[in-house]
């Protein structure tokens, strides 16, 4: 990848009696980084689009090793004869000059409307077209195609959904295998998530976060030489595009194998092991082999999973190791492809990452057998009793064959599992398969998330949007990038976070560094979320302050600042306290109270380790302060609920660090709860996470006691 370089002077000393100066001058390399594009590029419509848009997150997630610069324009088409084309933009020709070593191509949204469909058979003769203007500048830029977003507009002569999904979309994935591109799917990533935008076209600064988070990944995606073909030597496979990805077909070693190859495999070489309906809601395989997985597939499906069809998995493992990839796959099992991958991971534990499992068969007496609520197959009834050697409908009682009769192996043997269930399935009925084995797992102690798809039935499989099920392989596998560790500004602009109108993310940010710089030596600096913005204080663009009568109580004598913004997580208070200026209020004590809004997307350990970061920059930003650090405040009405379960793990592992001296740590469950473990509703809002003021109260007292401490004589 070709850079340009720019000098930075890192220090200048004076030496000896002589005086003379040394500069110690480092060369640092600059990646350059072109996201040319439509309305959505540019960031048309959403709130503070100088800061908010896809590229402008990018660049601060990705720092100051990179730049990024933002070619967007408006209306504009990739058709050369569309109504508006990208070609005859300064956009295009500045993107040109500037001849960078990464472009991000988002384009194809407005291709969609009535007026430019009838030139879409030059969409991909044009999309070459443009992809060799920037080789030509440089021949070894990385090139990387964003698919476009869905559409949610009913006006069929505009920007039309079915001519995105039909049409732009398949002729932007034949481009990118004809000419062995990078692609990344946005719309898997906004699809069944109207919300994300707003006007029904235009993601909101929100959904640009989605974007810039995957364009992060992109970026971050090391290269890697490996060729399984290669190395595998076939000859004679029949090669053919898998959704922009080379598919290749063949028999090896008597085995009829399938395999896609990934355009940048990953280091470690991970993959997934799919059993049954190959091709079928393939989201989640694309996304995966975007991020650099190899897709692996072994006809085995006739076999119901017996002894036969795992002698041939074991092969089949055998030789993909061997060629390289990963000893521990991750295990896709469709249907009936549930009876093969649980039974080849139950002779091979050790070799399994995971098993995500789509409305699978683990009892073949409910399918095909038909002998609880399902219909069944007689056919395939008959086929599977052939294929175990079974004789009779009444299975003997030492019969252990269907992964139904395993649940204890798997719950002991610690492996992560995902089922993803339709709750309306008649074919293989959730009540005789993944929920009787989920709850037995379970009991036992076991690793499995199920996601139960209310009125759906055995069709369609997968999710619409596959993020879940993505993220849940991607953790497994150890490929999981953890963004609450990524110090990045927050995107939140809605008046619903307590906001005036129009005073989103930015204006709160620069309202608190503004109030750090300008009060002079503080007793307290309460740094958080919404619930610390909650505290008040002269925060003129705060419109919610339950916690303001609490503060002037039990605050009486101090002087405080309250640096809370609403929806942050770790990521965004690490990044405020390393571009602000909050030291120069040289606050005595500082409140830290993060984490809460990690819990949808962050795991346990992703986000105990975006609070030691945090904990990190914070212990360096105030060295002379004594730092309350509290992690995520209760949260879970329920102490049975998945929340609260969060919570205590993560507390468990925050009780258990050796801090410094100057940082306390405060776990405030028992503050909060009833003798019962429920926290008590006159503190917090249904919602189990906001503070009532008589929340703020004892949180108050609390702090005012631990304060009254810290400064006694």
């Amino acid at each position: 990848m070709r850079k340009y370089s720019i000098l930075f002077i890192l220090a200048i000393t004076i030496c000896g009696c002589n005086g003379k100066k040394k500069s110690q001058i480092q060369e640092k390399e600059i990646v350059k980084i072109a996201c040319v594009g439509n309305s959505i590029t540019y960031g048309a419509g959403m709130a503070d689009r100088e800061n908010n848009a896809y590229p402008a997150q990018l660049q601060n997630m990705l720092g100051d090793a990179y730049e990024v610069k933002n070619f967007g324009v408006n209306g504009r088409t990739l058709l050369k004869n569309g109504d508006f084309p990208y070609w005859e933009t300064e956009q295009y020709q500045e993107a040109l000059s500037y001849n960078p070593d990464i472009v991000f191509i988002k384009l194809g949204t407005n291709d969609a409307k009535q007026q430019n469909r009838v030139h879409m058979g030059e969409f991909e003769s044009n999309y070459k077209s443009l992809i060799a203007s920037f080789r030509n500048k440089n021949e070894k830029a990385r090139i990387v195609l964003l698919l476009p977003v869905p559409s949610y507009s009913n006006d069929s002569t505009g920007i039309w959904n079915p001519i995105i999904k039909d049409e732009i979309t398949p002729i932007t994935q034949k481009v990118a295998y004809d000419l062995n591109l990078e692609t990344i799917d946005l719309y898997q990533l906004f699809v069944g998530n109207p919300g994300l935008m707003p006007d029904e076209i235009h993601p909101s600064s929100l959904g640009a976060t989605i974007m810039a988070k995957r364009a992060y990944e992109a970026v971050k995606q090391l290269p890697d030489t490996f060729n399984l073909i290669q190395t595998l030597q076939v000859k004679d496979a029949q090669k053919s595009n898998f959704h922009g990805f080379a598919q290749y077909d063949f028999e090896l070693e008597g085995l009829q194998l399938k395999i896609v190859q990934p355009k940048r495999t990953l280091e470690d070489k991970p993959w997934v092991w799919r059993a049954r309906f190959f091709g079928h809601e393939p989201q989640t395989d694309v996304a995966l082999l975007e991020r650099g997985y190899h897709i692996v597939y072994c006809e085995v499906g006739t076999y119901f999973g017996n002894p036969e069809a795992v002698k041939r998995w074991n092969k089949c493992y055998d030789i993909m190791t061997k060629a390289g990839l990963s000893q521990k796959p991750a295990l896709e099992g469709m249907s009936r492809g549930g009876l093969i991958v649980y039974n080849w991971a139950a002779q091979n534990l050790d070799k399994v990452a995971c098993i995500y499992a789509d409305a699978p068969v683990l009892d073949a007496q409910s399918w095909p057998g038909g002998f609880g609520v399902g219909k069944g197959s007689s056919t395939d009834w008959e086929q599977a009793k052939m294929r175990y050697g079974l004789n009779s409908d009444t299975l003997r009682a030492d019969f252990k064959g269907w992964p139904i009769s395993k649940a204890e192996l798997f719950a002991k043997s610690g492996i992560p599992m995902l089922h993803v269930c339709g709750e309306a399935d008649e074919v293989v009925p959730v009540d005789e398969n993944t929920r009787l084995f989920a709850k037995k797992i379970e009991e036992l102690g076991g690793n499995i998330k199920t996601i139960y798809k209310n009125g759906v039935g055995h069709h369609p499989h997968s999710l619409q949007n596959p993020t879940p099920i993505v993220n849940f392989i991607l953790r497994a596998t150890g490929q999981k990038t953890n963004f609450a560790t990524i110090p990045a500004p927050g995107s939140e602009y809605r008046s619903g976070a307590g906001w005036i109108e129009g005073r989103g993310w930015w204006s709160q940010a620069k309202q608190i560094d503004s109030l750090c710089q300008a009060s002079g030596d503080v007793d307290l600096l309460l740094i958080g979320n919404s619930i610390t913005q909650g505290w008040g204080g002269p925060r003129s663009w705060v419109t919610y302050k339950p916690g303001q009568l609490a503060a002037e109580a039990h605050f009486k004598g101090i002087k405080w600042i309250g640096a809370g913004i609403s929806g942050d997580r770790t990521q965004h208070i690490a990044w405020r306290l390393e571009k602000g200026k909050y030291e120069t209020c040289k606050p005595k004590i500082v409140s830290l109270a993060i984490g809460v809004n990690n819990f949808p997307e962050d795991s346990v350990d992703e986000i105990v380790e975006g609070l030691k970061k945090t904990l990190e920059i914070t212990e360096k930003k105030f060295p002379k302060s004594t730092i309350l650090f509290f992690g995520p405040l209760p949260t879970g009405l329920d102490p049975t609920s998945d929340r609260r379960e969060k919570y205590r793990k993560i507390h468990a592992k925050l009780g258990r660090f050796k801090y410094p001296r100057n940082i306390q740590y405060h776990n405030l469950e028992q503050y909060f709860s009833n003798e019962d473990g429920t926290l008590k509703n006159e503190d917090f809002s249904n919602d189990g996470i906001h503070l009532q003021p008589k929340g703020y109260e004892t949180w108050a007292m609390y702090i005012r006691k631990q304060f009254d401490k810290i400064n006694q004589p």
